[in-house]
């Protein structure tokens, strides 16, 4: 795996982190212990420990360990600390029986239980389902859910004062004690039995810490433990929340239903972008609450949806705990803990949130369901959307998939009734879908050198000549994709990488969005040394901010892309802006199109609607389609109507006449139709193995000879080796082999078989793609 065995070093989980917190097994004398000396007495108790490497062996990262005589026996899920090698390691206690032929001389002890909650079964299920799906050691699954090992030891406490027995005496008029006015205000504000803050008796009684000091000198006060306080504020799911209109209670009703059955179910939560169904399944979270059990929100782009966020607190008096890749490591683990010890009742978050520890999950949601963002590509290959299911069906949970453009695989199992669907087939309010319109390039083209089309220009003018906010969209970072030498025709490449150096003119440099080589654009063209030469071709989107200050010089503009909006508070920032009418103008790529609620927004222009259905890709119309429709519902979302424009080539295309009409079922139907015979996805199984070395030929070698060993039979079929559309990444030349089978097989037997048929040199990595999304 490209990723997973360039990480593969095994991780180090230090021992000392722990503290006073590892609750420690009886030492063993003598040498023996680290040698695994047998020892005298009665047969050694057992246990399987999994540990969080990624580990391709038999035990799949299980090992037996020996539970000294005398320390209570581990329950099964329990977090232990236990000696591999020369070190100290944290693993679980896993289900299984350990192997009884392991001699007792090769066993070595246990070092301590962490004083954490134990793995619950629902969630060691899920972590063997995972990892016997994605063809992973159940140890690399592991690790994602011990992402915090710090976690596993409680939180410290805060010292403070209580009243001791004498003090309690003193409090109720006991004779015998010094008393001062001071001392007096100090017991007056004291419960008995109550710790409390030293720093806050002093200052509800008015009296410096020297007198608090000087009663427990005299043994009138003791130290004491503060309770810990809630990392989070329960939602409160009779918080007024806005008013439901006939269809969105309707929707919600069948939500509330089946999360109040506590049982499995997938539900289909579809409607048009401005319908309301966040509001609809934030219902559905309060029932819930109301059931006493956690929920789970998972969004494509967490870090980048303050509005969500704000809509959540209108919606329940206080935020949601939040779980994603930028989170400070002390704000993790007490995330973590809180998640494993029930306190955090609904957490949003990204993919890797499935693996956090929920005692009692009853409901997960996947907002945007269709988006790729939530398929992993490193490491463990998996995809949350599928895995939510999986994730809810252990937990005996409901599980809501949630998108204005829904995929063919998540529309395809609500029509064959493994999933039930409800639809918003209309915009909440007063507000009506956007009009949509093609500008066909070829009869109405910019002017040489620009790429916004005089149409375009005109209706921006219109737009914000009424006071009202334009978008400009255009799915391409940085300045220009590509820079070339009008002298040679030389395209300068990344050195590492199949891919074209995109132009950041800002930042004055060439960068790959692949591997993040990046270095100075160059004075001369690196191939034949012409000076001057080197040219912009094509635009991205720094390139179109640069046209639109020439043309709308007065307007006010903002730039959304990931290279400027690098976080939450970035994201929170823009929308500020964009909201109190600070921006005229936005231009932005694929971030915008997330579920933006911005009022004043009317117009959106497309620069490139064609950019995406380049390439071949099985899924590039439908991917084009959503991503464009869930733009396009960016304007008129509120009193004044919405339009967009879609520049295009080839306006006659099946994607743009979809968006024109807005009859996206019947362009899905379509799609549907179109893979259907030759049985892809949904109607046929896919998995890719892709094949990576930094020698080309040791990687040539290996995947000629796995193409000699694919498997063959009724309904299945063998693509390739060829070299993958990117092949070279990260300094590794890569081939591909594509696995297509019918619905019926199961193809990870097949893999299995299939990748034990060949010897892999260590050289040479495969990665298996189960259900790949990218075909790059």
């Amino acid at each position: 795996m490209e990723e997973a065995e360039s990480s593969a070093k095994e991780p180090s989980f230090d021992g000392g982190l722990f503290g006073e917190g590892l609750v420690s097994a009886p030492a063993a004398t003598g040498k023996g212990k680290r040698r695994g000396a047998a020892p005298k007495g009665p047969p050694a108790r057992r246990i399987r420990v999994l540990l969080p490497l990624p580990l391709d062996t038999p035990s799949g990262g299980a090992y037996d360990y020996r539970v000294p005589n005398g320390a209570p026996l581990p329950e099964i899920g329990s977090f232990v600390a236990v000696p591999l090698g020369g070190r100290e390691m944290l693993g679980v206690v896993w289900d299984g029986e350990p192997d009884p032929e392991l001699a007792e001389g090769r066993l070595r002890d246990i070092i301590g239980v962490l004083p954490a909650p134990p793995m619950r079964p629902a969630l060691r299920r899920f972590v063997e389902w995972v990892a016997a799906y994605t063809l992973s050691p159940p140890g690399a699954v592991l690790r994602m859910a011990m992402s915090v090992p710090s976690a596993l030891e409680p939180p410290g406490q805060q010292a403070g004062w209580k009243l001791s027995a004498a003090g309690e005496a003193a409090q109720g008029g006991a004779p015998g004690y010094r008393m001062t006015p001071q001392r007096r205000r100090v017991l007056d504000v004291m419960e008995p039995g109550e710790p409390r803050a030293g720093a806050d008796i002093a200052d509800e009684a008015e009296v410096s810490t020297g007198v608090l000091r000087g009663m427990a000198d005299q043994g009138l006060i003791e130290p004491a433990l503060l309770p810990r306080p809630r990392s989070f504020t329960r939602p409160d799911p009779e918080h007024p929340g806005p008013s439901l209109a006939e269809e969105q209670e309707e929707a919600a009703a069948v939500l509330r239903e089946s999360v109040a059955k506590r049982a499995f179910g997938v539900t289909l939560l579809a409607g048009v972008t401005g319908s309301g169904k966040t509001e609809v399944y934030l219902d559905a979270v309060a029932e819930c609450l109301r059931q006493g059990r956690q929920a789970l929100v998972l969004l494509p782009e967490i870090a980048l949806s303050s509005q969500w966020l704000d809509r959540f607190k209108a919606r329940f008096g206080c935020a949601p705990a939040i779980w994603h890749s930028e989170l400070s490591g002390r704000l993790r683990r007490a995330t973590w803990r809180a998640v494993a010890d029930g306190e955090a009742a609904v957490l949003v978050g990204a993919r890797s949130a499935l693996f956090l520890p929920f005692p009692d999950l009853g409901l997960i949601i996947v907002d945007e369901e269709h988006e790729t963002a939530f398929k992993q590509e490193d490491g463990v290959i998996y995809h949350a959307r599928d895995m939510a299911v999986v994730r809810a069906r252990m937990a005996e949970a409901t599980c809501v998939l949630v998108s204005a453009t829904p995929s063919l695989e998540t529309l395809t199992n609500a029509e064959q009734g493994r999933y039930a669907a409800v639809n918003l087939p209309r915009r909440h309010g007063s507000a009506g879908l956007p009009e949509v319109t093609v500008l066909d390039l070829r009869k109405v083209p910019p002017e040489r050198g620009r790429f916004i089309a005089p149409p375009l220009i005109e209706a921006i003018n219109e737009t914000l000549a009424r006071g009202e906010q334009a978008m400009l969209f255009l799915n391409r970072r940085g300045y220009a994709p590509m820079t070339l030498c009008r002298t040679c025709g030389h395209r300068i490449r990344c050195p590492n990488c199949t891919a074209w150096l995109v132009e950041h003119r800002a930042q004055r440099r060439l960068q790959c969005h692949h591997c993040g080589h990046a270095e100075p654009i160059p004075q001369h063209c690196p191939e034949c040394g012409a000076e001057g030469s080197l040219t912009a071709i094509g635009p991205g989107v720094e390139r179109v901010q640069e046209e639109a200050a020439i043309l709308f010089p007065d307007a006010r503009r903002l730039v959304m892309a990931s290279d400027t909006i690098p976080g939450p508070a970035a994201a929170a920032e823009a929308a500020r802006q964009i909201a109190d009418r600070e921006v005229d103008l936005l231009i932005g790529t694929q971030i915008v199109a997330k579920g933006w609620h911005f009022a004043h927004l009317t117009l959106v222009g497309v620069v490139d609607a064609d950019l995406g259905l380049a390439g071949g890709d099985l899924r590039a119309a439908e991917r084009t389609v959503q991503l464009l429709h869930q733009v396009s519902g960016r304007a008129g979302r509120a009193e004044s109507p919405g339009r967009v424009m879609l520049q295009s080539w080839n306006p006659d295309h099946p994607v743009m006449q979809a968006l024109v009409s807005g009859d996206l079922p019947a362009f899905m139907a379509e799609e549907a139709e179109a893979r259907r015979p030759g049985g892809w996805p949904p109607f046929g199984r896919l998995a890719a193995l892709i094949v990576s070395s930094e020698d080309e030929r040791a990687a040539d070698r290996v995947a000629r000879d796995l193409g000699l060993a694919a498997p063959g039979g009724d309904g299945v079929q063998v693509l390739g080796p060829a070299p993958a559309p990117l092949a070279m990444l990260r300094g590794r030349h890569r081939r591909r082999l594509l696995l297509k089978a019918r619905r019926d097989v199961a193809v990870q037997p097949l893999l299995r078989e299939w990748l034990s048929r060949v010897e892999v040199p260590n050289a040479v990595r495969v990665q298996v793609d189960v259900d790949p999304v990218s075909f790059l």
